[in-house]
Formats: structure tokens, C-alpha cells, sequence
């Protein structure tokens, strides 16, 4: 008779994300009638910020993509304005990190754009580009923006060279890179950076893994580990470790684990199964979550990373039937984290040229701020200038807080702001406080009597009923639209002074609550002494 030994160890982890779930958007919340490009590039054809999405688009004599403000949902109209300055194909674009209104993209014409996105709503067609990059001899594949340091670019090209560009120059055309490295032998898939950009990592189509220090162009670390066909590369934050994705030897998709400083030997090696679409990885260093999302099918996994075996940590899989061609990701600034909102991928859909938002959600039941799952995040101020990483300075990112009413975590405004008050300072402190405060606390932060408080309160609600620009134009006074074009400019813009006016009635609440607490803490300081 066999015994089997008892385990006193729970087969689960503890986490607070083992219960994430995948949401997708409904129908109105998605994009439709958008041209996706039909394009066989590995790539993932569309960038997000918290204002736009980019999307590589099917553009006849040239290469164009579309930029749609991440408000403006529903049916794209058929001629809704283009980038179109490329002379070929394009392969992939970037949103500056550190202006939500500069992208960069390349093409199959051997260039690289920087463009300059206007604030209000595209108009015409975008043709001339802010800065063009020339240096690459064949189509140019992938671009990746340095993490930490402003304005500096990076490019790779079917040349098989990196070029570091710097865009902190007064000229538009730029023909000489500040750096090549030509320590490949075949074209680049993939680029990653660590956090702080001292590092860059490489997937090879010679199947090789190269870690570089980009600022001398050192190789630090090579990999070429024969039962692993890699395809993408990415670091994982600071863990000191590496991610790839690719084929084993026997053409299962397969994700493989390396420590960061010996790429001999894998740390982890796990098959996935046996499709043939390419899968794209995404790694969030606050959270430590892995998502792995298939190309060519609808699935989205999702891992949590450990620094202890064994490592990867499996949590679940967002399943769809709808296969994706692309996917682009929310930065955290992004997120709505009312709704305990961890991530946010945008799913390419040609089949019904329709992109559609996927929320990764964390369910929770308090309507409060979750600071466990929101720590401190990469912000839009740079670390450092370009010059400063061009003298060999490396720093991390600095790091913003979440928390709504924290400080502004976009990297320009897209509307004319309001000039802060002493009224909307002291709202912001009461805004994620209990209903009760000690009377010592009300009394140090608030000294004005009741009375006085009511009267400015009816002048500010006064003077916020006598404001009606949006966008920079009276919406009452405005003429009413001829065409159907400004039908719609006129739609999206009543969007936007729908969801500010509901910003000041969430404001108004606040200091309502506020209100109630002085009185209420007035009445009981009368009451005791």
C-alpha cells in the first residue's frame, strides 16, 4: 500500500491580485470605423496616453496613422484628419513620455517623424513633420524613447544598427545621431530599457539576447541559448531580471525568465501551447503584473512576479473570441482609479475596424482611494536633460502619486485651467477624509466662521454659473454647425464641457461636506464650553 505524503502548504498564494478580471468596454465606449492597417509587421501599431490614441492606418501612396482623443468614442467619420507624412509603410509609433502632445514614428522609407499633435481637435490633414531623422539605410522597425532623459530617441533599423538620437536641437532635419551600435548581425525585434535607461536590452533574429549600456555601447551581457527562438525582450522594472517571449525548439509559444546579469542559462523556461501568433509583453513594475497578450487570438494572460521561486506566478486569462492584430497600453496616469483600475490595453480588431478598450480591474467594495494598489508611479517630469544623460548621468523616474487632487499627472493641459483658490486647497484636503475629524484638526486647518464661508461659497457658485467657455469659445453664443464635420467638432466639444461641469459639481460636493463639518464642529465647541 502506497502513502501519500500530506502537504501542509496551500497550493495558492496569497495576493491581492489574484482576482483581476478583464472588462471589456461596451459598444458606445469603443472606437468603430477605424481603418486599421493590414499591415504583417510585428508590431503593435497603436500608442495611448491619457489624451489620444495612435493607430497605424491602411493609407494608399504612403504611410499615415490616426490620432483620436481618448474622449471621442463611437463611429469615426470617414474623413477624419490623417498624419500623413511618411513615404511608406509605417512600422511603429511612440508618444513622448514627457509630452503627451509630441509623437514620433518610422517608416518603411528609412525616416523617423517627430510630430507636434495641436491641443484642440484635429482639422486637416498633419503633412509636415516637427523634426525628420535621417541616418538609417533600410526601413527603420522599431523606436523606443529613452525612460528618464528628455528628448532623446531611439531607433533600429533593418541595417541591423541602433541610433540614439538627440531632439534637443533647433534643427528639423537631422542627419547625424550622437551614437551607432552595430553589434548585431541580423534585424532587431525588440528594445526594452530598465528603470532608470542605464540599461538596454535587445532581441535579435540570430536568436541572441544582448544587454547594452547605451550611453558607451558596451555589450554586457549575450545570451544565445539554442532552445529558445526569441522574439520580444523585456525588464522587468527592478527586479534585476529579463523577460522574453518566442518558439521553443519544438514551436510552442513559450515565455523563458533570465536573471539580468547571467544570461547563460535561463531562470525559467514555460511552454504556453502550440499557436503560431507572436505575444506581446507588458510588465507593470508597481504591481509586479505580467500580461501576456496573443497575437492573432483573443486572449490576455496575466502573471505576478516574484523574486523567490517559482518566479511566475499564474493568475488568470482574460479570454475573448475576437482575435487582436495590436495592442496599445494606458500609462497608470491614465487609469480610473475610482473604479480600481490596475491597467488598460486597447485591442486592434481589422475584422470590424473597431479598437476596443480592455479594463484590468481589481474588485474591491469601498469607493475610496486604494493606496495599496496604487503606489507611487512615473510621473511626466523627466529625471534628467539630454545633455545630462549624454555625460554619462543616469537617475530613476520621479515618481507622482495617484491620488485624485494630488498634483497633475498629465504632461500639459489640455484645456485652459481654472486659477487655483484658497477654497478648491482646502476641498482637496477634505476630499478622502472620514465623515468625523477631531475639532482640533478642523480648528488648525480652517479658522473661518461659518457664516463667512455660506457667502464666499454663493460668490463662487455664482461666478462658476457665469462661465461658459469650453474649448476656448462660448458654446451659447457659437454659430450653429454647416457641415457635418462641425457637427461633430461641436459634439465632442460639448463632451468635454459635459464631463468639466461635472468636475465642479464633484468639487461642489466636497466643499459642501467640508461646510457641514465646520458647522457641525462649530456648534459642538459652542455646545461645550
Amino acid at each position: 500500500m502506497t502513502i501519500t505524503k500530506m502537504s501542509w502548504h496551500p497550493q495558492y498564494r496569497s495576493s491581492k491580485f489574484r482576482h483581476v478580471y478583464g472588462k471589456p468596454a461596451s459598444k458606445e465606449k469603443c472606437y468603430d470605423c477605424v481603418p486599421i492597417t493590414r499591415s504583417v509587421h510585428d508590431n503593435h501599431f497603436c500608442a495611448v496616453n491619457p489624451h489620444f490614441i495612435a493607430v497605424v492606418t491602411e493609407c494608399a501612396g504612403g504611410g499615415a496613422f490616426l490620432v483620436i482623443p481618448v474622449h471621442q468614442t463611437g463611429k469615426l467619420d470617414p474623413h477624419y484628419p490623417r498624419v500623413c507624412g511618411h513615404k511608406g509603410n509605417v512600422l511603429d509609433i511612440k508618444w513622448n513620455p514627457f509630452n503627451d502632445f509630441v509623437i514620433a514614428s518610422c517608416s518603411e522609407d528609412a525616416t523617423v517623424k517627430i510630430w507636434d499633435i495641436p491641443k484642440h481637435l484635429l482639422t486637416r490633414n498633419i503633412t509636415n513633420a516637427k523634426k525628420e531623422l535621417l541616418g538609417h539605410a533600410r526601413r527603420v522597425g522599431l523606436i523606443e524613447w529613452h525612460p528618464t532623459a528628455n528628448n532623446i530617441l531611439f531607433s533600429s533599423g533593418y541595417d541591423y544598427k541602433i541610433m540614439i538620437w538627440n531632439l534637443d536641437t533647433k534643427e528639423t532635419v537631422i542627419q547625424n545621431p550622437v551614437k551607432i551600435f552595430n553589434s548585431h548581425k541580423d534585424v532587431i525585434l525588440s528594445m526594452s530599457f530598465n528603470m532608470d535607461g542605464s540599461l538596454l536590452a535587445t532581441a535579435c533574429r540570430d536568436r541572441k539576447i544582448r544587454i547594452f549600456e547605451p550611453q558607451t555601447g558596451t555589450v554586457v551581457q549575450e545570451a544565445s541559448y539554442k532552445s529558445h527562438r526569441v522574439n520580444k525582450v523585456l525588464f522587468l522594472g527592478n527586479m534585476k531580471k529579463l523577460l522574453s517571449t518566442g518558439t521553443s525548439r519544438w514551436n510552442n509559444r513559450q515565455i523563458v525568465l533570465w536573471d539580468q546579469n547571467d544570461l547563460s542559462v535561463p531562470l525559467l523556461e514555460e511552454d504556453l501551447d502550440g499557436s503560431s501568433g507572436l505575444l506581446f509583453p507588458f510588465y507593470d513594475s508597481d504591481t509586479n503584473m505580467l500580461y501576456v497578450v496573443s497575437k492573432g487570438d483573443g486572449n490576455i494572460r496575466y502573471y505576478e512576479i516574484s523574486m523567490e521561486k517559482p518566479y511566475l506566478n499564474f493568475l488568470m486569462e482574460y479570454r475573448s473570441h475576437i482575435p487582436q492584430k495590436g495592442i496599445g497600453a494606458m500609462p497608470k496616469r491614465g487609469l480610473d482609479v475610482s473604479a480600481c483600475e490596475i491597467f488598460r490595453f486597447y485591442k486592434l480588431i481589422p475584422t470590424k475596424s473597431l479598437i476596443e478598450p480592455v479594463s484590468m480591474i481589481v474588485p474591491r467594495r469601498s469607493e475610496s482611494y486604494q493606496e495599496d494598489i496604487y503606489p507611487m508611479t512615473a510621473g511626466t517630469q523627466p529625471a534628467l536633460t539630454s545633455q545630462e544623460w549624454l555625460n554619462g548621468i543616469n537617475k530613476g523616474p520621479v515618481l507622482v502619486s495617484l491620488r485624485p487632487g494630488s498634483g497633475i499627472v498629465n504632461s500639459l493641459p489640455q484645456f485652459p485651467e481654472q486659477e487655483p483658490s484658497q477654497k478648491t486647497t482646502e476641498s482637496n484636503r477634505y476630499q478622502n477624509q472620514e465623515e468625523w475629524m477631531p475639532l482640533e484638526e478642523i480648528q488648525k486647518q480652517s479658522s473661518v466662521p461659518d457664516r463667512k464661508s455660506q457667502k464666499k461659497m454663493e460668490e463662487r457658485l455664482q461666478n462658476d454659473s457665469q462661465m461658459r467657455l469650453s474649448n476656448g469659445f462660448d458654446v451659447f453664443e457659437c454659430p450653429p454647425p454647416k457641415t457635418e464635420n462641425e457637427l461633430l467638432q461641436m459634439f465632442y466639444r460639448q463632451q468635454e464641457e459635459i464631463r468639466r461641469l461635472r468636475e465642479v459639481v464633484s468639487q461642489r460636493d466636497v466643499q459642501i461636506k467640508q461646510l457641514e463639518l465646520e458647522i457641525k464642529n462649530c456648534h459642538m465647541d459652542a455646545g461645550r464650553y
